[in-house]
């Protein structure tokens, strides 16, 4: 699935069968639920914090696909489209970048 293509798909799922979308700013707080999620996980799996016995049918793909969708919601809400905002980006970032992490001694 293109990104393009999951920005129609979305779209098609909230106006059948989840309604209409939440507005913008209520969206704006779910992400930062869902993205506090991926955190939580990623500081048990991978950081030094342990597992509760809540925890333990955590799902990260689930959580990270959570994050895209709503992510996606805001997107198609505000009228951007993601494929050419991140073909964007990532210009920007090759351009900026071009020379910056090749001589980062840290990365070597």
């Amino acid at each position: 699935m293109t990104i393009t293509e999951a920005q129609q798909t979305v779209d098609q799922w909230i106006k059948t069968t989840g309604i209409r979308y939440f507005n913008e700013l209520t969206n704006t707080a779910i992400l930062m639920e869902e993205v506090g999620e991926v955190a939580r996980i990623m500081a048990r799996k991978y950081g030094e914090q342990s597992f509760k016995k809540s925890d333990e049918e955590i799902n990260l793909a689930d959580e990270m696909a959570d994050v895209l969708f709503v992510l996606i919601c805001l997107a198609n809400q505000t009228g951007i489209d993601l494929h050419e905002a991140l073909q964007k980006n990532l210009e920007k970032k090759t351009r900026r970048d071009a020379e910056r992490h090749k001589n980062n001694e840290k990365l070597k």
